[in-house]
Parts: C-alpha cells; structure tokens; sequence
C-alpha cells in the first residue's frame, strides 16, 4: 500500500507535540505538588522550636528502625512547633541517616531522614539537620591531616583545622547532600567556634608568619605575638564560616545556616557571617543565669535569634518539670527571642518518652500565650554594661569562649545585682556603643584592663556630655585614671568591685529609671518596645537554679503584690497585664503612671497605649 505522505510528514511532529505534552505535564505536576506543600516558616520568622539529637556512634546498628511517620506526626500534633531540629551527624563524626557523602552509622533501617522530611513537608513545618562542623572524631581519626594540630605536634583527636580541607571535602559535599537530595530547610552546625582550637600545623604557622613578620608561632600567652596568634585563628574561623555560608548559599540560595553561639556571648563581635540567625544551647543547669547573660549577648545583634534549654539536667539526666522549662523560656521571651529545647534521641533515632513531649506540650502553650505581646521586641535604653570585645579577646585563653575572662567574670556579677535591684540592663560591645553612646544613660565599665584608645576616648568624652560612666575593678579605674585624678564629679564613678555598696552606687549613677518595682527582689524588668508602643517584661526568677534538687523545679513562689511606676511623658489611658488580658487601675502622679501587680507566677506583660517615654 502506497503510504499517505501527508501521514508520514505529520509522524515526527506528532511525536514531538507528544512529547513536549509530556513535558508540560510532568511540569505542571511538579508545580502542583510543589503548591500543594503547606508553607513552611522562614527561620528568621520563627518563635518556637524543637530540637533531637543523639550524636550517632559505631553502636548505632539499627537507626531508624522505630521512626514512623505517626511518631513524627505525634510530635508536631502535640508541639506544634515552627521548626524541628533533628540530628544528622554528631561530634562523634556518624551520620545518623544514609548519607553517600559522609560516615553513615554502621546499620538502618530504611531512610530515617527521609520519615521526617516527608512528614514535616506535608505538615508545612520547617526542618533542620543538627550537624557537628569543627568537631568531627571520626573524620580527624581517618584523615589526621585534616585536625588541626595542638602545641604539642599531636594531631587533636577531635577537631578540624578550619585552614584544612575538611570542609571542602565533607561538610559542604554533606550539606549540599541535605539541602538538594532531602529539601532539608536548613542547618545548625553545632562544635564550630566553640570547638576551634589554634592550629601548630605547618600550613597555619607558615601562613601566620607571613603575615606578621614572626618566625614561629608561641606556645603560650605571654609570648612574643600571642594576642597576634589568637586573632589570627579567630579570623581564620571567621572565613571558615562565611565560606561554607557562602557556598550553601550559592547552590541552594534557600537553605538556611546557623552556627551554634557564633556572633554571641562566646563571640562578642559584629555579624561578619551570612547567617539565617543565631543560636545557642545555654546551660543546662544553672539556666535561668545562663540565659539572662546569653540573651543579653544576642538581643542587639541585628539579626533574628534563639536560644535552647535543655530539656534535662546534665547532673541528673533526668527530665525538667514543665514549670522549671517554663521559666527558662520567659527569660527569653523577655527578650524578644525564639525558644526551643532540647530532648534526646535513643540510640536508633526514635524520638523517646511520649510523656516528654506532654511536658513540652505545656512549654509550648506557655510560650504562644506570650508570643504576640514578647516576639521581636526591642530594648529602651537604660544601663549598657560593656562586653569589651577587645578586653575579653585580650583577656580570654580559648578563642571563643566567654569563660577564663576576668572582664566577663566581673560582668555576670555586676548583671545579677543589677537585675535583682529591676533596672533594665543590655549587653553592648564596642560595635553596638560607637556613635550612639548617648542612648543610654548609664555604661558599665565591669573590670576590664584593655580597651582601644580610640574607643576609651569615645566612652571618656560621653561623661563629659552628660553620660554616666560607672567603673568596676582596678583595671577600669586605671584605664581613666586621668579623668578620676580630675576634679571630681558623678559623670565617672569608681568602685573596687560588686559589694553590698554596689546598689547605693546605682541608685547615685541613675536614681530615676523608666522603670522602679517594688516588692521583690527576684523580679527581672525589661522595658521594651513592639510595635511602636512601649511594653514592661516582668520575669520571676526565683529559684534554686544552680543547685535544682534531683527532681527539678516543680514550683515556683509567686513574687508580689508588686508594685510598677513607670515614667511617661503623658498620662497612659490603659496598661494591661498580658497575657490574662486584664486592665489594671492606673495611678497617675508627677510624671509616673503606677500599678499594682497583684502576684506575678512567671512571666507577665504590661503593655501601654503611651507610645512614647521621656
């Protein structure tokens, strides 16, 4: 049969119309699975967190045999979190799901990550992968040329050198794995500055030699170029960061990096680094102290951030009541932060105790209750205590790490009484301070014995315009000593430590705060702003938080009647204690607008229609 030429013309362009329907279609599937996904949070949106973690080792021979989709879902129901943190590689250097990149655990059953993927995807909630960075045990065991090397010419046994391949060859090939093979939402690296250490291996010297004329690297403080030795290690953990932050960035511009207490009270410095937030994990035992200094570090950084209790005691083991978490989680909310805790995983990465989740259950609730009158919220300025981030990188023996530095040891004490005397109090270095130091009217010089000559200048120049400068320690009084030799005045007060003097002493710096309580000592006070209108943060931190009994806090002494002034520039028509929603009868005498606070539990709110203040 004589074929139809038209018919054998058309076949290929039938083939191709086919085809590109084919196309068009798959497309418009994607794009309606894509649209059909519930949306998930941004990290810097999030108020409310969850976090698991169990640091996979080489016993670990059956992980993800008890994760379910209905555990997962069992989570989210009775949380109902904006994010959740899941480990994935601990500092003990296994992945705890099959990777092909990196060191999976010795057994699975079946894609662990995977369960959790799907199910948070579904249920719009965003999920991120708790990744050790710095420290990784079994990467520097395998590739000793990987770790940096310590004093001694050892290879260290747990950490990678940030001048090393490490995170050319694993941690971007793994995280790109997450962002691009799981759709994982982000990361929160964890062991990263506070687990970088100075590195004596031939690269590191040799390049630090280069740059500062030395012809060795010392051994210890004290030596000729040490301050120079420290800081290039800080830097060179600063172009680590922004590296591996970069790269993610540039192959998966959504995926979102957080470096465990980078830019933070163990690095007090400006953000350098291009970061989705900051983050961490504050004491698990003496935490209510832990994160009045933590949040303090990170509220004015400029970027979104949390920090994380944890769920249990590190003495103990044993989990915290509802009521001790609670707490720990006002103290943060206070300050305008995120929350989210910490709760472990069995060795096979099943979630454990059902009932854990119950006491979380009741974190959660306290905290949204909270959520509309605390998220975002910004300090007024009253006291500054300076965090001198050139004293304490001077002062301090570990790179980053806020512990061993006389300047923060002075600074801890100095914030605890002055909380407990209810003045509002902010943490500022000397980039929150440059330029704007007549913002507040009070700045805590607390036992720093260096400063930069242009900066101690700066802080000399505010007391002679009017600021107030309130000097701790020998090493401040020595430092302007010029200025006290002067005739002398209350614009620069010196006193030789934290005393029981140290309140009269405040009370002569700054003898009219915005805010004055009155009825209990263990009330923390934070005067902010949200949303133009001005808000009063009312915390009860009494307790026995560095000594808690082996079964937790299961109750707190209620503080008050309290009684709250506040001064205002005009008369406020209402104040309402939030969250009950309850207006309070308001007193209006000489400038203050005063109120009886029958009994505060926990945490409690005034909020004011005045949206200015003198």
């Amino acid at each position: 049969m004589r074929p139809d030429r038209r018919s054998t013309r058309s076949r290929p362009l039938r083939s191709f119309l086919a085809a590109a329907f084919g196309v068009v279609l798959v497309c418009q599937l994607a794009v309606a699975s894509h649209a059909a996904e519930a949306p998930r949070m941004k990290r810097a949106e999030a108020f409310l967190g969850i976090h698991f973690d169990f640091h996979a080792g080489d016993d670990c021979d059956r992980v993800g045999a008890r994760t379910t989709p209905e555990m997962v879902q069992r989570v989210i129901d009775k949380v109902r979190p904006d994010y959740i943190q899941i480990d994935c590689k601990g500092h003990r250097g296994y992945s705890s799901y099959p990777t092909k990149v990196g060191n999976p655990a010795p057994g699975f059953v079946g894609d662990p990550l995977r369960v959790w993927r799907d199910v948070t995807r579904e249920r719009g909630i965003a999920l991120f992968m708790h990744y050790s960075g710095v420290w990784d045990y079994h990467a520097v065991s395998v590739h000793p040329e990987w770790a940096a090397v310590n004093a001694n010419g050892k290879p260290n046994d747990k950490a990678a050198s940030v001048f090393g391949p490490y995170v050319d060859v694993l941690m971007i090939p793994q995280l790109r794995e997450l962002a691009g093979k799981y759709g994982v939402d982000g990361v929160w690296v964890d062991g990263d500055c506070w687990g970088t250490t100075p590195d004596y291996g031939e690269k590191a010297v040799r390049e630090f030699c280069r740059q500062t004329g030395a012809t060795s690297a010392p051994r210890k403080a004290g030596e000729p170029f040490w301050n120079e030795w420290m800081d290039f290690h800080r830097e060179g953990f600063r172009r680590y960061l922004r590296h591996y932050a970069d790269e993610l960035k540039a192959s998966h511009p959504d995926f979102q990096v957080i470096s465990n207490w980078a830019f933070s009270d163990h690095m007090p410095e400006r953000v350098s680094a291009g970061v989705a937030g900051l983050s961490g994990d504050f004491s698990p035992d003496d935490s209510v102290n832990s994160a009045c200094f933590a949040g303090r570090c990170l509220e004015d950084q400029g970027v979104p951030w949390d920090l994380m209790s944890w769920s249990f005691s590190r003495k103990t083991r044993k989990q915290k009541p509802a009521v001790q978490l609670m707490q720990e989680a006002a103290v943060v909310l206070a300050l305008g932060g995120g929350y989210q805790a910490y709760f472990k995983q069995d060795r096979d990465g099943a979630v454990r105790d059902p009932a854990e989740m119950d006491v979380m259950a009741q974190v959660a609730r306290f905290c949204r209750d909270r959520q509309a009158s605390c998220h975002r919220s910004v300090a007024v300025p009253q006291i500054a205590l300076l965090y001198s981030t050139a004293g304490h990188y001077r002062e301090s023996p570990r790179l980053f790490h806020w512990a061993g530095s006389n300047g923060v040891g002075v600074l801890r004490r100095a914030l605890t009484q002055i909380l407990q005397h209810q003045y509002g109090v902010q943490i500022l270095s000397e980039h929150h301070l440059r330029g704007k130091m007549h913002q507040w009217p009070v700045i805590v010089v607390p036992g720093w014995t260096h400063l930069e000559p242009a900066f101690r200048d700066e802080l000399a120049a505010y007391a002679k315009t009017g600021g107030r400068l309130l000097l701790i320690g020998p090493g401040p009084a020595q430092l302007f000593r010029a200025e006290l030799e002067a005739k002398p005045n209350d614009s620069i007060v010196a006193i030789a430590s934290v005393d029981e003097a140290f309140s009269s002493v405040l009370q002569r710096v700054f003898p009219a705060p915005l805010v004055e309580v009155r009825g209990a000592r263990d009330v923390d006070v934070s005067p902010r702003m949200l949303n133009g209108k001005l808000s009063i943060h009312l915390v009860n931190t009494s307790g026995p938080h560095a000594d808690a009994p082996d079964g937790g806090i299961t109750a707190i002494e209620p503080a008050g009647p309290l009684t709250v002034s506040i001064r205002l520039n005009a008369p406020s028509q209402s104040i309402t204690l939030q969250p009950e929603g309850k207006p309070l009868k308001v007193n209006w005498s000489e400038g203050r607008a005063t109120v009886i606070v029958p009994q505060l539990e926990l945490y409690s709110i005034l909020t004011l229609d005045a949206k200015k203040t003198e």
